[in-house]
């Protein structure tokens, strides 16, 4: 997380609403030689106390038991040039969004993973309306039996939540205004949202 206050004086609930939005992170844990990382879709609950996941049998992080983790979640980013602010003396810099769960990684018997599984694609396919959802119904039985013995269900069971809004809040509202009008042209991801972040900072503050 960025150490300026500026960028992180968001509230949990935004955190949670951003994290929740985007249900995908990249889970880290520490481990031997190096630590572990594993790019995976979770649940959040409407408390933001739990998330659901799962992983492959055979991923390293579903080895270690009940482990401590963190879950980092990226939003929109990108480059900043300094020629777009308008005033002298600037230098180069990214914005970006990312808000990190930390807690415990909770291994769940494995007679809950159909739940799991039903539970995540339920609320991804709901996202698709009016498509008919798919369900794990439609599967031929076997073939999911099988499947499922592939993966593993898992709690991860939240404990703080941090994040970092890095939108020019250190620069003045025209400064940083005429920045989100560039950097639609520039490199990173999502630039579009991020450039609409950055302007609803100056309304924020109005």
């Amino acid at each position: 997380m960025h150490p300026n206050p500026a960028y992180r004086a968001e509230d949990r609930s935004r955190h949670l609403a951003f994290a929740r939005a985007r249900a995908f992170g990249t889970l880290a844990v520490n481990a031997e030689p190096a630590p572990l990382l594993s790019h995976i879709p979770f649940l959040l609950d409407d408390a933001g106390d739990t998330a659901l996941l799962h992983l492959v049998r055979s991923n390293p992080i579903a080895r270690l038991g009940e482990t401590a983790a963190v879950i980092a979640v990226a939003g929109p980013d990108g480059y900043v040039s300094p020629d777009w602010y308008g005033q002298a003396d600037q230098v180069p810099t990214w914005n970006y969004v990312a808000v990190h769960l930390r807690g415990h990684l909770v291994p769940l018997p494995h007679g809950e993973m159909r739940d799991v599984l039903d539970r995540q694609s339920a609320h991804f396919e709901n996202r698709l309306a009016p498509k008919p959802p798919w369900t794990t119904a439609k599967m031929t039985p076997g073939v999911m039996d099988r499947m499922m013995r592939q993966i593993l269900p898992f709690r991860f069971q939240i404990e703080s939540i941090d994040g970092t809004w890095k939108l020019s809040q250190n620069k003045d509202d025209d400064v940083r205004l005429a920045a989100a009008d560039h950097i639609e042209t520039g490199s990173g991801t999502e630039l579009a949202d991020l450039a609409t972040l950055m302007r609803a900072v100056a309304e924020k503050e109005t």
